[in-house]
C-alpha cells in the first residue's frame, strides 16, 4: 500500500509535522481507510518517503501504539482490530440528508431549546435587569478581595465549605435580619452560584419527576428551564394587580408540589403581592403540601417606604424557601447567590446540596462577607436606590412626552424597569426585534406569557440607562415603535 496521500496534509498543514502526520494516521485508522492488521511502513521509509524527519514518524507510531490504534511487535507496525463498526455507511448517509447521526436531546431539554438563551449583560439602552456597572464600588470591593487574597488558605482555594463560607452565611444573616426583617440564623443560609442554581437545587430536592410546579403566567422564563430539565409540569398561573391569582380550579386541578413566586415586585408585570394574598397562599399552600418558592431580590430597589413582609417569616411553620441573588445589587459576573431555608429543612437540604453539587469562589465569598460586615454593601444599596428612581423619573417623563400623557406604565414600585403597555395594532415582538437591530434592548412582554394569557408591551430597563441621553434613546424608540 502506498502512502503519499499522507504528504499532501503535512505539506499543507499549520500544525507542527509530527502532530500532523499523527491526527491523519489517527484518522484514517478510525475511518477504516487503513483496515485492520494492515502493516504500516518501517518509521525510516516513510520518513523518507515524505520527506520528514524519521523523529517524526517515531512520535506518531508511539503515540498510536499508546492509544491502541496501532500494534507494534516483532512483524513490526500494524493496524489494531478495533471494535466493528457496523452501519457506519448508513449513518453517514442519514447524516448527509439530514438524519440524526447520534441520539437526540433528552425530552427534559427540549423545554430548554423552546426559549432563547440568557443575553449578556449588554449595556443597551433599556436591557432590563442590567445594573449600572459604572456607579460600582470599585475601590471597596477591590480592598475586600485584596484582603481575601492575603488571608486565603487550603479552604479558600478548594471547593467552598458545605453551605457557604461560614464568615458570608453569618455576615448575610445579620443583613437580613436587619434589613429586611427576616429572623434567620447563618445554618439556614446555603450559599448558591446565583439564583439560577437555587432555583435548580429547589426543583430536584424539593420536588420528584412529574411534580407540578406553578409558575407565574406571563413570568420568570429561566425559572420555566430550570423546572423542566428537573423534568417537573409546570402549571401556568395568571396573574392579576396583586400578583399570582390562583382559582380554587387551580387547587383542586393541578395542586402544586412547588409554587414559584416574586411578590415584592413580580417580573416582568412589577405587580405586587398583597398581605392579604400573602397570607392566604401560605395558608393554602401548608393544605396542599407544598412548597413556596419566593424570588425577592427586587426588594432590594423599593422606590418609596419599606418593601412589604417577606413570605418568609410571616407565619413559624410557613413552607417557604427563600431566594436572593448578588446579580442586580452587585453584577452578576460575581455569580453568587443564596437561599435562606426553614430550621427544620436547613440541615437536610443542606446536606443533600452538598452531593448535588460543589461550589467554590471561596475567595469571591470571604471577600463579599467582608464587603458587608464593612457596611459596604448597605451604603451601596442606599446609593443606587436613589440612583435607580431618579433614572426612573426621567425615563417616565420622557415616555410621557414623547408618547403622551396617556402612556400606559406600569410597574416601577421596585426593580430596574418599567412596562408600557402598547396598542393591539402594533406588536411588541415587532418592536423589539426591530429595536435590537438598532442598539436598543428592549423586551417584548409577550415573550414571557403563555397562552391564554395575552399580553402586548414593551419590557424597558433603566439600571444602565445614560441620564445625559435619555430623550434621544426614548425618540430613538418612538420611531422604532412608529414604524410598525
Amino acid at each position: 500500500m502506498e502512502f503519499d496521500w499522507l504528504l499532501t496534509p503535512l505539506a499543507g498543514d499549520s500544525l507542527p509535522r509530527q502532530r500532523a502526520l499523527y491526527l491523519r494516521l489517527r484518522e484514517a485508522v478510525l475511518s477504516g481507510r487503513l483496515p485492520a492488521d494492515t502493516r504500516l511502513p518501517a518509521s525510516r521509509r516513510l520518513a523518507a518517503t515524505l520527506g520528514i524527519a524519521r523523529n517524526t514518524v517515531l512520535f506518531a507510531y508511539e503515540q498510536l501504539v499508546a492509544e491502541g490504534c496501532l500494534v507494534a511487535d516483532c512483524r513490526g507496525t500494524r493496524v489494531a482490530r478495533l471494535p466493528a463498526r457496523e452501519g457506519r455507511e448508513e449513518r453517514e448517509g442519514m447524516n448527509a440528508r439530514g438524519g440524526a447521526a447520534t441520539p437526540d436531546l433528552s425530552q427534559r431539554a427540549v423545554v430548554a431549546t423552546q426559549h432563547e438563551p440568557a443575553r449578556d449583560a449588554e449595556a443597551l439602552p433599556f436591557s432590563p435587569g442590567v445594573p449600572d456597572f459604572g456607579a460600582f464600588p470599585f475601590h471597596s470591593w477591590r480592598a475586600c478581595l485584596e484582603r481575601a487574597w492575603k488571608d486565603a488558605g487550603w479552604r479558600q482555594l478548594g471547593y467552598a465549605a458545605q453551605g457557604g463560607d461560614p464568615a458570608l452565611r453569618e455576615a448575610l444573616a445579620a443583613h437580613l435580619t436587619s434589613v429586611r426583617g427576616l429572623v434567620v440564623e447563618a445554618g439556614q443560609i446555603l450559599i448558591t452560584s446565583g439564583s439560577q442554581m437555587a432555583l435548580d437545587l429547589c426543583a430536584r430536592l424539593l420536588a420528584d419527576h412529574g411534580d407540578t410546579v406553578w409558575a407565574e403566567n406571563p413570568g420568570y422564563l429561566a425559572a420555566r428551564v430550570a423546572f423542566g430539565l428537573a423534568g417537573l409540569r409546570i402549571h401556568d398561573v395568571a396573574l392579576d394587580a396583586e400578583g399570582l391569582c390562583a382559582t380554587d380550579q387551580d387547587w383542586r386541578q393541578h395542586p402544586p408540589r412547588l409554587i414559584l413566586v416574586t411578590p415584592s415586585h413580580q417580573y416582568p408585570t412589577g405587580a405586587v403581592m398583597s398581605l392579604a394574598r400573602r397570607l392566604a397562599l401560605i395558608e393554602r399552600a401548608v393544605r396542599a403540601g407544598a412548597w413556596i418558592v419566593e424570588d425577592d431580590y427586587d426588594s432590594e430597589f423599593r422606590r418609596a417606604g419599606p418593601a412589604p413582609p417577606a413570605l418568609f417569616g410571616l407565619q413559624s411553620d410557613a413552607p417557604v424557601v427563600y431566594v436572593g441573588t448578588f446579580s442586580k445589587t452587585l453584577y452578576p459576573g460575581l455569580r453568587l447567590g443564596y437561599l435562606v431555608l426553614p430550621r427544620g429543612l436547613a440541615p437536610d437540604f443542606i446536606h443533600a446540596a452538598a452531593h448535588a453539587t460543589r461550589a467554590g469562589q471561596g475567595v469571591e465569598q470571604r471577600a463579599l462577607a467582608d464587603f458587608i460586615q464593612r457596611g459596604f454593601y448597605t451604603s451601596h444599596l442606599r446609593r443606587m436606590r436613589g440612583l435607580y428612581s431618579r433614572r426612573q423619573a426621567l425615563l417616565r417623563l420622557a415616555l410621557q412626552e414623547a408618547f403622551g400623557p396617556g402612556a400606559q406604565l406600569s410597574g416601577g414600585e421596585a426593580g430596574l424597569h418599567l412596562v408600557m403597555t402598547l396598542p393591539e395594532r402594533i406588536a411588541d415582538g415587532g418592536v423589539a426585534e426591530r429595536a435590537s437591530r438598532i442598539g436598543l434592548g428592549v423586551r417584548a412582554l409577550s415573550a414571557y406569557a403563555r397562552p391564554p394569557v395575552h399580553c402586548n408591551g414593551l419590557v424597558l430597563g433603566y439600571g444602565n440607562l445614560d441620564e445625559d441621553n435619555v430623550a434621544e434613546a426614548v425618540r430613538r424608540l418612538k420611531a422604532v415603535v412608529a414604524g410598525g
